[in-house]
């Protein structure tokens, strides 16, 4: 994960930097962050997946422009825009700005943040070997359980689609951990995001699929479950 910061000023890149280190620290997360005092640096080295960028550069640079820039350069960028202006904050949605952030409440990036890695989190794609030991790739969001089947893990997509890796479960489960998912009985992993409703007993799955909760997992499911929808969803 690469978090860019454009502040021509060194007393806000400093101040910037500093809060997005705070939150990677407190919250466990790794990234790498990329500090520009001007968008032409920026333009020469765009990859980053989350950009801090002040609206008013010096030397006639415009904030509104160099977003312009990368997206008609094809960037999937988020880009929180910084301005001690509030009311340039209306020029934004022109870019589809992902956050406006005044200077004068800098503790506006941590929900930024927040709310940048709740659309990242199942953005990933995890690797395992099939039945014929070709190494394939699995989309976490369009994962919707991993269950045993003989020695074999089967991994049901959202869209009806399988595939059969090697793996124990127990070790895929606390992989899988981070991203959302849960080892809810000791055949099944399931992804919270894909609930459509749970008792203290048994959940079912948007394809409707009902499947019990083991005993021992009850408790943490529901700390869990509710941990899911308070962070994650909207």
């Amino acid at each position: 994960m690469t978090i860019g910061i454009v502040e021509d000023e060194a007393v806000w890149r400093d101040k910037i930097k500093a809060a997005i280190e705070k939150y990677c620290m407190e919250k466990n997360v790794a990234a790498w962050i990329k500090v520009y005092d001007n968008g032409k640096d920026l333009m020469e080295n765009a990859d980053v997946d989350l950009l801090f960028l002040d609206i008013e550069l010096a030397e006639g640079e415009d904030g509104f422009r160099i977003a312009e820039k990368m997206r008609d350069s094809g960037s999937q960028c988020k880009i929180c825009f910084l301005t001690s202006h509030a009311e340039m904050a209306r020029l934004g949605y022109k870019v589809n700005a992902f956050r406006y952030i005044d200077k004068k409440y800098m503790e506006e990036i941590s929900e930024a943040l927040d709310s940048f890695f709740k659309t990242k989190i199942q953005e990933r794609i995890m690797y395992c070997k099939d039945t014929a030991g070709i190494r394939i790739g699995i989309h976490l969001g369009e994962l919707l359980l991993v269950e045993t089947s003989g020695r074999k893990l089967r991994y049901l997509m959202l869209d009806g689609s399988e595939h059969f890796c090697e793996g124990r479960i127990s070790e895929t489960a606390q992989s899988l951990s981070p991203f959302g998912f849960f080892y809810v009985q000791r055949s099944y992993i399931v992804n919270l995001k894909y609930i459509e409703s749970a008792s203290s007993r048994e959940i079912m799955l948007c394809n409707g699929l009902k499947i019990a909760i083991g005993r021992v997992h009850r408790g943490e499911f529901k700390k869990e479950f509710f941990k899911w929808r308070m962070l994650f969803e909207d």
